[in-house]
């Protein structure tokens, strides 16, 4: 299992060849207070990396959730939809947010991404 990281404070998890799953950071979560509402992208629909994929809305703000990678998704966390505070409780587990098949040109992009030491130094500087 990789994860990586973007600066966007979203995660991305490769552990097999049929789908990457995408969330939140703690940080993230944590800058935005309590996850009031999310809006998931429509499965069977391709995103570029940085494309708008969905919104987290909060007591305190809204937050585009940007595609890490190019590809398309496969599934959404229904479960997220039906109680968002999953995102604050558990953001790297139970609070993801959806699933993508990686396109060709989204590996590369995965390899640019930070890795955990890198995501770490990002949060120190933020």
């Amino acid at each position: 299992m990789t994860t990586m990281y973007t600066p966007d404070h979203e995660w991305i998890n490769i552990e097999d060849h049929e789908a990457a799953t995408v969330g939140i950071t703690h940080h993230a979560q944590d800058a935005l207070g309590d996850v009031v509402f999310v809006d998931l992208p429509e499965v069977g629909r391709t995103f570029k990396k940085g494309d708008i994929a969905g919104v987290v809305e909060s007591v305190k703000a809204a937050a585009d959730l940007f595609m890490p990678v190019t590809g398309e998704i496969v599934e959404v966390n229904e479960a997220l939809r039906a109680d968002p505070s999953l995102a604050n409780t558990d953001p790297l587990g139970n609070g993801w947010f959806f699933k993508v098949h990686i396109a060709e040109a989204g590996m590369a992009e995965f390899d640019q991404l930070m890795d955990g030491p890198a995501y770490d130094k990002l949060l120190k500087t933020a």
